[in-house]
């Protein structure tokens, strides 16, 4: 097989440039031009279309790519592999994941992983928003909850509870509610959703916020709100599980507490999964799993 310009050729499509392709690659940017037309002309095909502004494949070129991609990333994992029999694991890991879990669960047990992997490295990066891991070169991503539809592969390292719940003083002052239907009597403090979810009878249902007194998007802020009596909230166990065992806040409404979802750990799809990532799925299963 002739592998002339097809790394060349893959690196602008992923680019989107010839000149950022060659930066990528070390090269000129004329031996990047030189070999994509070259591997055009013993194809016979166009597979670019070239504008002053952007590159992007034809139609066959994008079919090109994803065949070329595929290859070559079986080969980073052949050699991947063998190196990785004859060394202690090592290298950068790229991770992301939501900030307060992130910061309350995942940092610590990372921070662990690399006493016990003194030649890995991680780069951590707490956002909520959800990160492209192919496009942005992350290994792992840890998400929450119900997980779309995708090719990522997705590992359960354990699950997370909601709690409704407010301070004490708060229901002396304003009463129990003994149904959801009682909530639209009460203070709500709205968090990055107007919506929460109840199990009734059986069925997961919907419950829209009627005008709350506080909006904030941070579970820190409305756990505060809650912990100075201004309200009823609903946040995931890593949020409260410390307050509602000191007595701070109380559960209210736990026959209508939706079952746990999970926790999960979702990385690209690839034949084979580097040591440094196997290494760390299992130890976050480990740490996070049942019985953790």
């Amino acid at each position: 097989m002739n592998r002339d310009g097809i790394v060349e050729f893959v690196a602008v499509v992923e680019q989107r440039s010839f000149t950022l392709a060659a930066k990528k690659l070390r090269i000129s940017t004329a031996k990047v031009s030189r070999q994509v037309s070259a591997l055009e002309t013993r194809l016979s095909s166009r597979l670019l279309n070239r504008t002053t502004r952007v590159v992007t494949p034809t139609e066959l070129g994008q079919q090109f790519y994803h065949q070329c991609r595929h290859i070559l990333d079986q080969l980073d994992d052949a050699e991947r592999f063998v190196s990785e029999q004859q060394l202690t694991p090592s290298g950068k890991l790229m991770l992301t994941a939501p900030v307060t879990y992130g910061e309350r669960i995942i940092a610590p047990v990372v921070n662990d992983f690399l006493t016990l992997h003194p030649r890995i490295e991680v780069s951590l990066n707490l956002t909520n928003q959800v990160v492209d891991l192919v496009q942005e070169n992350y290994d792992l991503a840890i998400r929450l909850g119900h997980l779309e539809s995708s090719s990522l592969i997705a590992r359960r390292l354990g699950s997370r509870t909601l709690f409704t719940c407010a301070s004490p003083e708060y229901f002396e002052q304003h009463g129990l509610p003994q149904s959801v239907a009682d909530l639209a009597r009460h203070q709500c403090i709205a968090g990055t959703s107007a919506h929460w979810q109840f199990n009734v009878n059986g069925r997961v249902v919907t419950y829209r916020l009627p005008n709350a007194r506080l909006r904030c998007n941070s579970g820190v802020g409305i756990r505060d709100a809650a912990r100075k009596h201004l309200g009823i909230i609903q946040l995931p166990d890593y949020y409260v599980a410390d307050d509602i065992e000191s007595g701070r806040l109380k559960v209210i409404l736990p026959a209508q507490q939706i079952d746990d979802d999970g926790i999960w750990a979702v990385y690209p799809q690839t034949r084979h999964v580097s040591t440094k990532v196997r290494l760390l799925l299992d130890y976050l299963i480990t740490r996070l799993g049942p019985g953790a």
